[in-house]
């Protein structure tokens, strides 16, 4: 493994090379979009738009090119892992739209992205690295779902807890969720990782959980900035998904799998394997919740 030094010189050379970004500039120039200029939105699993047609621009078929997404996230790396580069959080939207539904029930999508192998990395990296590296993980991760119209709930360790409205268009909203998941891995797997594996550093991986329910809206305070949260079974079946799948894949749970389009069902298989403590039942039919898995 290198040491620290070489690390840290090997990077000012990454930094030194703008010769790669200044032809993805040229390619690809900058257009206006409401999200943040440095988050990667247009990140797509096989590089297109995965998100379902809607008359909106966000949401027509974008092509881009995938060497284009590896460089932008490995600069943002290197430079967040010199220190020039800081990486931000915001849940202020998602805040903004439950407060809307305080003391009340509504139809969401929950998602629970968990991060695989930060263990091993703490026992590898100094801990700046390994700051850096988890608040790029959530960073990247955000952006990959505000793409996909949902909202960053809230950071618990090194998990990411999201949500997407499903009150107008269920089969939307769930689709939105899988092909999210499906992105998020791609920028695991294409933008990180690269860089851990050039230094021998442990790689990332994901396991994702996704179902869909009522869910009861909590404020914890009387006053607007009070913090918000969320209470459900949903949530509960969410989290516990996410705790038997296996690296790199997504579980849905069986609400999910029926109203997801049929084509997008094809690509799942149900769960049959690490489910012998899964006791969960689907109230309306009194036998057990089935759960649907897919490898990206």
């Amino acid at each position: 493994m290198l040491s620290y030094d070489d690390f840290l010189d090997s990077a000012d050379k990454n930094l030194d090379n703008n010769i790669i970004l200044d032809k993805v500039k040229e390619r690809h120039p900058t257009r206006p979009r409401a999200s943040p200029p440095d988050s990667i939105i247009d990140m797509m699993m096989g590089g297109t738009s995965t998100s379902s047609s809607v008359d909106s621009e966000d949401h027509k078929q974008v092509t881009i090119d995938s060497g284009t997404l590896v460089a932008q996230t490995q600069d943002r790396m290197w430079r967040a892992l010199k220190r020039r580069y800081q990486y931000d959080s915001n849940l202020k939207p998602a805040q903004e739209f439950l407060l809307n539904y305080v003391n009340s029930k509504i139809p969401l999508v929950i998602m629970y992205t968990d991060l695989v192998g930060s263990t091993n990395m703490s026992m590898t990296l100094p801990v700046d690295k390994l700051v850096s590296i988890i608040r790029a993980f959530t960073y990247e991760m955000s952006s990959v779902i505000q793409s996909h119209k949902g909202y960053v709930l809230k950071y618990v360790g090194d998990a990411v807890i999201s949500f997407f409205p499903s009150s107008y268009n269920k089969l939307l909203a769930c689709d939105n969720a899988i092909y999210c998941a499906q992105s998020m891995i791609t920028v695991i797997r294409n933008g990180i990782n690269p860089i851990l594996n050039q230094y021998d550093y442990p790689e990332l991986s994901l396991k994702i959980g996704i179902d869909e329910g009522e869910n009861t809206i909590v404020q914890y305070g009387h006053d607007k900035s009070s913090p918000i949260d969320i209470l459900s079974y949903c949530m509960s079946v969410a989290s516990k998904i996410t705790s038997i799948t296996e690296p790199n894949k997504v579980t849905i749970g069986e609400d999910v799998y029926s109203v997801i389009h049929p084509t997008l069902k094809t690509k799942f298989t149900e769960l049959k394997k690490r489910i012998q403590d899964w006791n969960y039942i689907n109230r309306r039919t009194g036998k057990l919740y089935k759960l649907y898995s897919i490898e990206h």
